[in-house]
């Protein structure tokens, strides 16, 4: 592409795509708020690590109070929380007939089109595995699914053209006319990450745990009765197959799509969640209002009960807020929760 990608958010998910395409000698200037990232970025390159890829890229990057000009091509991949703030910070940056692509997880597009307008959003479901680990560096620990789409599920030539991109990152990479359908297939298995988080125990032990099947049953069975209600069928991907979370889905279908699950994270060197790296490392708040807090509303609209979902947002926030240690003590409270929905 002749014109430059603007990435705002150079964290995990904008730092892998941003380095690559950069590599693949694309025209790309990334915006974040860490001055020391932006710096290292610019000057020494943004390194890549993990078993999927080494290298080290610089790209252009600045902070957004030093950005100027405007893009038709803006990759939003901020924390979810802070994609209001984002939309309005971009929004004079984003040129006559661009768009924003949302390259997070959650429901932003939603957000987003609130801010920029429905015609100039568009979507994308990621499920790589990636890391910030400080600044001028990413881990890269795994290959997952990569699907774009348009929100109103047309197919355009920007659409085809951002399609061309994300294929320069993964070689994979889906174009499809149902994004909200991967989105939503992302939350029901994004619920469950959550849950992992709980305790200091890899994403694979918990899913290959068999003691801990109630709890991803219920999330995934919430969420997707909440997607039903609005009238979208998730897709699966990686393993993780949503049908067996259907209200008439059994529990072989549901242990073996967790079992997938547990398979799918034992071969990655992204072990624990993005969300277990907010709570125990970086020990900052994390997205689950802005992701999952919403499934709970729409819930409640549509008349779905979501308490296990609710109960396990009650007890990240308790854990942020230091009342609660991560541990398998947690993630035994929420089992209690779920086993007195069975």
């Amino acid at each position: 592409m002749s014109e430059p990608t603007l990435i705002w958010g150079a964290g995990a998910v904008g730092g892998a795509l941003g380095a690559h395409w950069g590599r693949a000698g694309h025209l790309i200037l990334m915006v974040d708020v860490v001055a020391d990232h932006v710096n290292t970025i610019s000057s020494e390159g943004l390194t890549i690590e993990g078993p999927v890829a080494q290298f080290r890229q610089r790209v252009d990057a600045v902070t957004p109070d030093a950005l100027t000009g405007e893009y038709k091509r803006i990759v939003l991949a901020v924390k979810a929380q802070h994609t209001g703030e984002a939309c309005r910070m971009l929004l004079p940056h984003l040129a006559e007939g661009g768009f924003v692509l949302s390259a997070q997880n959650g429901l932003n597009e939603l957000a987003i089109a609130s801010i920029v307008g429905q015609e100039r959003t568009m979507g994308a479901f990621v499920n790589f595995g990636a890391d910030w680990l400080g600044p001028g560096r990413v881990l890269y620990g795994n290959r997952g699914a990569v699907v774009v789409g348009e929100i109103d599920g047309q197919i355009r030539e920007r659409t085809r053209a951002m399609h061309a991109l994300l294929y320069d990152f993964e070689p994979e990479a889906t174009l499809t006319e149902d994004i909200w359908a991967y989105l939503w297939g992302k939350l029901a298995y994004g619920a469950m990450l959550y849950a992992t988080a709980l305790t200091h125990d890899s994403m694979s032990e918990n899913f290959a745990d068999p003691a801990r099947f109630a709890v991803f049953d219920c999330l995934g069975r919430e969420v997707c009765a909440v997607a039903r209600a609005r009238n979208v069928a998730p897709k699966g991907f990686n393993g993780f197959d949503p049908a067996a979370f259907v209200a008439n889905a059994g529990e072989v279908e549901a242990r073996r799509s967790i079992a997938n699950l547990a398979e799918f994270n034992r071969h990655t060197a992204k072990t624990h969640s993005g969300v277990w790296r907010d709570l125990a490392v970086r020990k900052r708040r994390t997205e689950v209002d802005a992701q999952l807090g919403v499934i709970c509303d729409l819930g409640r609209a549509a008349g779905v009960a979501t308490p296990v979902l609710c109960e396990m947002i009650a007890l990240i926030h308790r854990i942020e807020d230091g009342a609660l240690k991560q541990g398998t003590e947690a993630f035994d409270l929420l089992l209690r929760a779920a086993r007195t929905q069975s």
